[in-house]
């Protein structure tokens, strides 16, 4: 209710003043689904954009069990030790079927969620990968602009949830299990191809020497891959988010990773690349929403499909008659 009464200015003042109260109003604000609140959130996002862009984004993908929560856990408590604030947001396609997993992640991430200097969020129950990204973007700026200065984003759905997170971060990272039995499983959904870094958790006990065969037969699979840069090759290495042994190097790796892509002007090319292709699925979101709403479409839409099913109307022609009843 307070997002709906509060003034924008008063929003912008809370955000960059870091008050985490305003700051979860102006997500619930980005959150809503009304038409007049996603217009205040598109001002409010636009009137704070000269204050993001400096945090570090840190996408982390991973197979269920591969300790996800846990690593992120240990991470940002690792990283408010060095002083710096931490965001974590997830992008969970899922969430309005199951619920979303904010329980677990608080649960998971219980040191994290209480420390004065992280801010864990959910994704919302959009029910759409484009929906859940879009705002889990505008969420990320948000939080840069209160200035949480790593930005985390958790893909926690399946599929393309992982092309979205890569597609709205700096460094993407991939973990994976020791002895999950195929080693090369991430390559079959081409998630490997994405990853700027492949860790592989649980390298402690028993599980240490599995956890170095693992690495190894990684490494030799990003041998035969073309980086998809030419600055970094992505390294494999394994760590325990249970002990924390191998947090620290993971974290080394990532401003690694930034030095050489800032310095070489790949990580400015890649954000822009990436302001335009959200500007252009936002578009096509918005004419997709237009041709369901306007309800000669819509019929026509009805029938098109009818005669297209039934093998009347050939659908490149169905697809013409639609066009033109839009005048495109």
């Amino acid at each position: 209710m307070a997002a709906r009464t509060q003034k924008p200015s008063d929003l912008v003042r809370g955000i960059r003043e870091g008050d985490r109260a305003t700051l979860a109003r102006a997500i619930t604000l980005i959150e809503s689904k009304r038409a007049d609140h996603r217009m205040a959130a598109h001002r409010l996002v636009q009137e704070l954009l000269p204050a993001t862009g400096q945090a570090v984004r840190l996408g982390i993908t991973g197979a269920p069990g591969a300790g996800k929560s846990t690593t992120i856990d240990a991470l940002g408590m690792y990283l408010t030790g060095l002083s710096h604030k931490v965001a974590v947001l997830a992008v969970d396609p899922s969430s309005s079927r199951t619920g979303g997993s904010i329980l677990g992640d608080k649960t998971r991430m219980a040191r994290l969620a209480s420390d004065a200097n992280a801010f864990v969020r959910p994704s919302p129950a959009s029910g759409t990968l484009g929906g859940v990204a879009a705002k889990t973007r505008e969420t990320m700026l948000v939080c840069e602009a209160a200035g949480y200065d790593v930005v985390m984003v958790e893909t926690v759905g399946i599929g393309q949830s992982e092309t979205a997170v890569a597609d709205m971060t700096d460094f993407f990272l991939v973990m994976m299990l020791p002895g999950a039995g195929d080693e090369l499983q991430g390559l079959k959904k081409g998630i490997v191809e994405l990853a700027d870094m492949i860790a592989v958790n649980k390298a402690d006990g028993d599980n240490i020497q599995r956890a170095n065969l693992a690495a190894a037969e990684y490494r030799a699979a990003l041998n035969i891959l073309t980086p998809h840069s030419a600055t970094w090759s992505p390294p494999v290495l394994t760590y325990s988010a249970q002990t924390g042994n191998g947090i620290p190097q993971l974290w080394s790796q990532v401003l690694a990773h930034k030095e050489k892509m800032t310095a070489s002007g790949e990580l400015a090319a890649r954000r822009r690349q990436q302001q335009v292709k959200w500007m252009w699925t936002l578009l096509e979101e918005r004419l997709t929403a237009r041709l369901r709403s306007d309800p000669a479409v819509r019929a026509k839409l009805r029938q098109a499909e009818t005669a297209v099913a039934a093998g009347r109307l050939a659908p490149t022609l169905a697809v013409e008659e639609i066009a033109q009843l839009l005048g495109v």
